[in-house]
C-alpha cells in the first residue's frame, strides 16, 4: 500500500505523546469510541522510559524453533533480500517482525547486531511478537517493543517479507503508520491524519479538566464532582 503523507508538525507531536494518548486521540478525530486498531495483551520493552517510535511499517516474519527446510541459498538470499526491504521506502520506518512460532518463541532476532543493522539502516524502532536479548548492550535510540526476552537465536530464518502480520493480535499491513511505546502498539487511520494534532490537543486539554484540581493541595470530593462534569460534558 502507498504510505500516507505526514507533516513534520504531527510528526514532531507524535514522537512527544505516549500511545494511549494517540489511541484517545484518534478516537476524538474519528468522533466515536470504538477504535479497535491496537495491540491486546501486556508486551515488553527494552527501554521503558524511551520516546515512542513512529514510522511506516516495514513487515516480514520468521521462526526459529525448527531449522529451515530451504536450500541454505535461499534462506541466505531471503535475509538480504529482507534488509533491502526494511532500507527501502520512505521515512520514518518501523520493522514490524511476526514470529510465526508465537506463543513458543525462542529466537531472538532482536539482538546487538540486528538493532544495529536496523538502526543503521535509518529505521526508527521495531515491534514483535517474538524474542528480544542482549538489553545490556544494544544500541540506544532504537527502542525494540517484543513479546518476550529470550537467551537463544535458536533456527532462526525469515520467512515472508512485505506482508501484512499480526502481533500480539494487531494486523499490521507494509506501509502502515505505526505508534509505538511501552504500552504497546497502534495502526494510525490514513483518515484520521489531517485531524489528529488538533484531537490530541482537545485530549491534552479535556484531561487538564480533572488533572488540574486533582493535583492541588485543596482538592475535594465536591471540586471532583464540578470538574468530572465538565470532563464528561466535553470527551469523546
Amino acid at each position: 500500500m502507498a504510505e500516507p503523507m505526514i507533516s513534520p508538525t504531527l510528526l514532531t507531536l507524535l514522537r512527544s505523546v505516549d500511545t494511549p494518548t494517540v489511541c484517545n486521540a484518534i478516537e476524538v478525530a474519528q468522533g466515536k469510541r470504538g477504535f479497535n486498531g491496537f495491540t491486546k495483551g501486556t508486551m515488553l520493552h527494552c527501554r521503558p522510559g524511551d520516546p515512542p517510535m513512529v514510522g511506516f511499517a516495514r513487515t516480514a516474519s520468521i521462526a526459529g524453533v525448527e531449522p529451515p527446510t530451504e536450500p541454505a541459498d535461499v534462506i541466505r538470499a531471503r535475509r538480504l533480500a529482507y534488509f533491502r526491504s526494511m532500507a527501502d521506502g520512505p521515512g520514518p520506518s518501523v520493522a514490524v517482525i511476526e514470529d510465526q512460532d508465537f506463543p513458543h518463541c525462542i529466537a531472538g532476532w532482536w539482538g546487538e547486531v540486528h538493532v544495529a543493522v536496523h538502526k543503521g539502516l535509518g529505521l526508527a524502532g521495531a515491534v514483535t511478537n517474538g524474542v528480544m536479548r542482549d538489553l545490556d548492550v544494544i544500541d540506544e535510540g532504537f527502542p525494540v517493543l517484543a513479546g518476550s526476552v529470550g537467551v537463544s537465536h535458536g533456527f532462526v530464518h525469515v520467512r515472508e517479507i512485505g506482508m501484512p502480520v499480526t502481533v500480539f493480535g494487531l494486523t499490521i499491513a507494509q506501509g502502515d503508520l505505526v505508534h509505538a511505546d511501552r504500552h504497546g502498539a497502534l495502526v494510525i487511520p490514513p483518515d484520521t491524519l489531517p485531524a489528529l494534532e488538533q484531537a490530541i490537543g482537545i485530549v491534552m486539554a479535556n484531561e487538564a479538566i480533572v488533572l488540574g484540581p486533582a493535583r492541588q493541595s485543596d482538592f475535594t470530593i465536591e471540586k471532583l464532582e464540578e470538574a468530572w462534569a465538565r470532563f464528561e460534558a466535553a470527551r469523546t
